[in-house]
């Protein structure tokens, strides 16, 4: 039989509300707790007063979160079972306690503040990179546009129309060639969209043999809002003709997915 006085005395229930018993030590200070009322309702007031104290220092500390810390105590496994002491020394334990539950409530705050701030600033950094790279595309396609736009006003540049073939009628690209400096400027923006796995490729042909040479792929057709692409062309074309070809491209056109043709 305990001296229930001298029990709530001793600061121990103050050390079971904080979570500082070892194991064996809160089993059996839950067992005494549940056969007398008196050391039930002395462990509600105390964590009511250090849900108070808590609740002063930051105040969205609520029942869960309490719970919380307390289970966090529990894992430090303090296991120095005090001594019955005077109601001063009860007193003192029990301020180092709610003093040190305030510090960790604050630090856990803290901790959920810096988690937000960071996560915020990482969105952050993302939305500028994305608007980074939006102005990079944007400035590169407008500086081809310009570049085009130039191009297609040179007397020594030749326009080709490319009519669509068996295979998309509708189809169309018009082919700039400028022969001094050895380019061609395609405006792509007449043909579909290539199927996944799929890219289109120019040829430059000869007509008398039909000979075909690859002068390059029609890349990043999808994210390439003008449609207008730019390849090296030193041959002494006498057509341009444009296929539908595997990623990476082929050897030799594809004839059955010809797209659009077109005699200079």
């Amino acid at each position: 039989m305990i001296n229930i006085e001298e029990y709530i005395s001793s600061g121990i229930l103050e050390l079971y509300v904080a979570g500082a018993l070892s194991p064996q030590e809160e089993v059996e200070v839950t067992a005494l707790v549940n056969q007398h009322p008196e050391l039930q309702q002395e462990v509600e007031e105390i964590e009511a007063a250090l849900l108070q104290l808590s609740a002063a220092a930051s105040p969205g500390v609520n029942q869960e979160s309490f719970s919380a810390i307390q289970k966090l105590l529990r894992e430090t496994k303090v296991v120095a079972l005090p001594s019955a002491t005077s109601s001063s020394t009860k007193t003192t334990a029990f301020i180092g306690w709610a003093a040190a539950i305030l510090a960790l409530v604050g630090l856990f705050f803290i901790y959920q503040e810096n988690q937000a701030l960071e996560s915020q600033l990482s969105d952050q950094l993302d939305e500028k990179e994305r608007l980074q790279d939006s102005i990079q595309v944007a400035a590169k396609q407008l500086e081809e546009l310009k570049i085009y736009t130039n191009a297609i006003r040179r007397e020594e540049t030749v326009k080709v129309k490319l009519a669509g073939q068996a295979v998309s009628p509708t189809s169309v690209a018009t082919v700039h060639w400028d022969k001094k400096e050895n380019k061609v400027y395609i405006d792509a923006s007449g043909l579909p969209e290539p199927p996944p796995g799929k890219v289109y490729q120019v040829w430059s042909l000869k007509l008398e043999p039909l000979t075909p040479t690859s002068i390059g792929l029609l890349d990043d057709f999808a994210s390439d809002d003008n449609k207008v692409f730019i390849l090296p062309n030193a041959n002494t074309s006498e057509a341009f003709g444009i296929t539908l070809e595997p990623a990476g491209g082929s050897d030799a056109p594809t004839m059955e997915q010809l797209y659009t043709l077109g005699a200079v």
